[in-house]
């Protein structure tokens, strides 16, 4: 038994001439989806649930961590469903399959896509990417694999998945670690075998941490990081190529370091993580020597979505990896 939870997105619109200043608007509920793409496993026992259908924008902390928690509801549910399919709005889906992938025991596969075009527009990449997202759930192959998305044909694990690209059909990469294997023709091709050694969970309680994220400009001084450390409880500053930043910023980080508030550097460049070659005043290495903590194989949203659950479950950043 798949257990279906669509919880809106550009998946599940319309346009509208009235609604919304004549846009893109929700309008499809999960029976419809369902219609509208096909079953591509009409042997398989499918129970549909809607999700408060919202544009990903519109879900914050709260509302995120209760989609988790009912989808570890449904697995600790008796029958236990084969798998969990969940479509969602991709401006924010790689930020909710991060945190099923780190909050959720691997088990049953629990497998989220959405869609790029919507139901109005002749290239609505909506059906493709649902049913395949079916015939993953389906295949025993993605047994022990976790969180995945299934987006434009191929599969990414949950953990990694980003979305790279504002408008093509082809919009999600994973940079750090490529992609788990391919849906073509209706058959589902892993590359390889599940993992044996499953992302560790993070046993966080909420989402209630307040983690900024500032990007560093040419010439930045510091100031926008001495206006938000009263506010936050930690900050994930997007630095240049491996790590480096401008001088200016420097005073303001030891500040935040003296608080024991912690500081998170990543990169703003999509492939690649931060490093220690380079020793100068504002390198990679200077910072990480004085306390600042890498991001790892992160981009900067998955970077402070990291360290929100580190701090809610009591842990240095990088602790739980």
């Amino acid at each position: 038994m798949i257990h279906f939870l669509a919880t809106g997105g550009t998946i599940a619109m319309q346009r509208s001439d009235s609604a919304g200043g004549g846009g893109n608007v929700p309008a499809l509920d999960a029976r419809e989806l369902l219609t509208l793409a096909g079953n591509p496993n009409p042997g398989v026992e499918v129970v549909i649930e809607d999700w408060t259908p919202l544009p990903a924008v519109h879900r914050g902390p709260a509302e995120m961590w209760a989609l988790r928690s009912r989808v570890a509801d449904l697995l600790a549910m008796s029958p236990t469903p084969t798998a969990i399919v969940v479509t969602h709005g991709t401006d924010t889906l790689e930020e909710t399959a991060y945190l099923f992938a780190r909050t959720i025991p691997c088990g049953a596969p629990i497998v989220l896509t959405g869609a790029m075009r919507t139901s109005s527009d002749a290239g609505w990449d909506g059906p493709r990417n649902l049913g395949d997202a079916f015939r993953v759930a389906a295949d025993p192959e993605s047994r022990g694999r976790g969180t995945m998305v299934v987006f434009a044909g191929r599969v990414f694990p949950g953990a990694n998945v980003v979305k790279l690209d504002a408008f093509s059909t082809d919009a999600f990469g994973s940079p750090h670690v490529g992609a788990l294997g391919t849906v073509s023709d209706g058959r589902v091709r892993f590359d390889g075998p599940a993992s044996w050694r499953p992302t560790p969970v993070i046993p966080a309680p909420h989402l209630d941490p307040r983690v900024a994220v500032i990007p560093l400009v040419l010439g930045d001084d510091g100031r926008l990081l001495d206006l938000a450390r009263p506010l936050f409880d930690g900050v994930v500053l997007e630095a240049f190529g491996r790590g480096n930043v401008p001088p200016g910023i420097l005073p303001a980080v030891r500040k935040w370091l003296a608080d024991g508030k912690p500081v998170v550097l990543a990169s703003r460049c999509p492939f690649g993580e931060v490093g220690d070659e380079y020793g100068f005043e504002g390198g990679g290495r200077r910072l990480l020597c004085e306390g600042v903590l890498p991001a790892g194989p992160r981009p900067t949203s998955l970077a402070r979505l990291e360290l929100v659950l580190c701090l809610a479950a009591g842990l240095r950043y990088g602790d739980a990896s």
